[in-house]
C-alpha cells in the first residue's frame, strides 16, 4: 500500500508539473482513496498536509482545490542596496509597514555586537514587508540611542532604515557579517507572515556600517519566507 507521505508528494509533482492549475478541482477524498488504494483517512490526511504547506485549500462541502502560489520573488543576497529598492527595482506591488519600535529589555548581547557601552539604551524596530498585500519578511533592526538619540520618537516612522540612514548623512554603507541560518517559525511568526509551522523561515543575521566614519549603524536581523524566494548569492 502507498504511504501517506509518497501520495503528498505525487500530488506535489502533478501540481509543479501543471497536471493541476490554480483554483483545479483535486479529486475527492474517495477517489483519491481509491486512485492510490488508501483509506479515506489516509486521503484526508493528505489533504490536510497539503493544505498545511499551502498547496491547496477546501471549500465547505465541495472539496480541495489547487491554491494559487506565491511568487518565487529573486532575492540578491550581496550588494549594499536595500531590501526596499531591490523590490522597487524589479518592479513588484511592494509595500514597507513599521510594525514596532521598542527598547530592548535585555541589551547586554548588543554590547559588543554594537560596540556600545552597557547602560547603552537600544532599540528595535520592526518592518513588515509585503509584495501584493501578502507579507514576504520580517526585518527588524537594533540601533543604539548613543548613535541616533531621538530614535525612540523617530523609529516608529522608519519604513526604510536605509532612507532613514542617508537622512542622517549617512550616504556610503556596507553590509558585513552576514550569517545565514534557517528556523521553524513560532506561533507570532506564523501569524505575523501568515504561514504554517511546515514553511522554514530564512534568517539573515548582518550589521551596516558607515564607511566615511567607520561607525557601525545597526545589527539586523531578517527572516525570509523561504516559500516566497528563490536566493542568488
Amino acid at each position: 500500500m502507498i504511504e501517506e507521505m509518497e501520495m503528498i508528494d505525487h500530488l506535489i509533482a502533478d501540481i509543479h508539473a501543471g497536471k493541476y492549475k490554480a483554483n483545479d478541482k483535486l479529486p475527492s477524498e474517495n477517489e483519491l482513496a481509491d486512485l492510490y488504494k488508501v483509506p479515506r483517512m489516509t486521503a484526508r490526511k493528505a489533504y490536510n498536509r497539503l493544505q498545511e504547506l499551502g498547496y491547496v485549500f477546501s471549500r465547505q462541502g465541495m472539496g480541495s482545490y489547487v491554491k494559487g502560489r506565491l511568487q518565487q520573488i529573486p532575492l540578491v543576497l550581496t550588494g549594499n542596496s536595500s531590501f526596499s529598492k531591490k523590490m522597487i527595482e524589479l518592479g513588484y506591488n511592494y509595500e514597507s509597514r513599521n510594525i514596532y519600535c521598542e527598547e530592548v529589555e535585555d541589551r547586554a548581547m548588543f554590547t559588543q555586537k554594537l560596540d556600545i557601552d552597557e547602560d547603552d539604551r537600544v532599540f528595535k524596530i520592526g518592518r513588515l514587508r509585503l509584495v501584493d498585500q501578502q507579507p514576504i519578511a520580517l526585518h527588524t533592526s537594533f540601533v543604539a540611542e548613543s548613535v541616533f538619540p531621538d530614535i525612540r520618537t523617530e523609529g516608529g516612522r522608519i519604513t526604510s532604515m536605509y532612507d532613514f540612514y542617508q537622512a542622517k548623512g549617512y550616504k556610503e554603507l556596507k553590509y558585513e557579517k552576514t550569517v545565514l541560518s534557517v528556523m521553524v517559525p513560532t506561533k507570532y511568526e506564523r501569524e505575523l507572515l501568515e504561514c504554517t509551522g511546515l514553511i522554514p523561515l530564512l534568517v539573515l543575521e548582518s550589521g551596516c556600517r558607515d564607511l566615511a566614519s567607520g561607525e557601525l549603524l545597526e545589527c539586523t536581523r531578517t527572516l525570509y519566507r523561504s516559500d516566497c524566494f528563490t536566493y542568488v548569492l
